[in-house]
């Protein structure tokens, strides 16, 4: 399993390749660092449009470009960065209390996210305000 750190952090997943097509698998406790409770996936995004925008106390998630590609801009409390995610391989481990939102889009593109936690409304916070005086408590 990765060495993870409460970071936000690009994680490489395992890739068979094979001249049929290639394959690549995702696991509870050995690629990401929680339970899978609850998978979504964020498809059909207009032009421009940004999803996302909040964080959650509590909730871990990992992000995978299934198809296409997009940027998840991560902000931890103290500094932001860009990460662009364009191979099914490759995901986004997101601790919680970090802000993310998704955003550049290409067409066709499909974002797989997984998380630590059923869906709650409680754990959201959706106020960047908000956001950094929680952080930094």
């Amino acid at each position: 399993m990765p060495n993870f750190e409460e970071k936000a952090q690009i994680i490489q997943l395992p890739k068979f390749l094979d001249e049929r097509g290639n394959l690549s698998v995702l696991e509870s406790g050995k690629h990401v660092p929680f339970e899978i409770r609850r998978t979504y996936w964020i498809y059909d995004v207009p032009g421009g449009c940004l999803r996302g925008s909040h964080a959650f106390r509590t909730e871990k998630e990992f992000i995978v470009a299934l198809s296409g590609s997009f940027d998840v801009v991560v902000h931890d409390g103290t500094e932001e960065k860009r990460h662009s995610l364009s191979r099914s391989y490759y995901g986004l481990y997101l601790p919680p209390m970090h802000w993310r939102t998704l955003d550049n889009f290409s067409t066709n593109s499909l974002a797989l996210v997984v998380s630590s936690a059923d869906f709650s409304e409680e754990d959201y916070i959706r106020d960047f305000d908000e956001f950094i005086r929680e952080v930094r408590k």
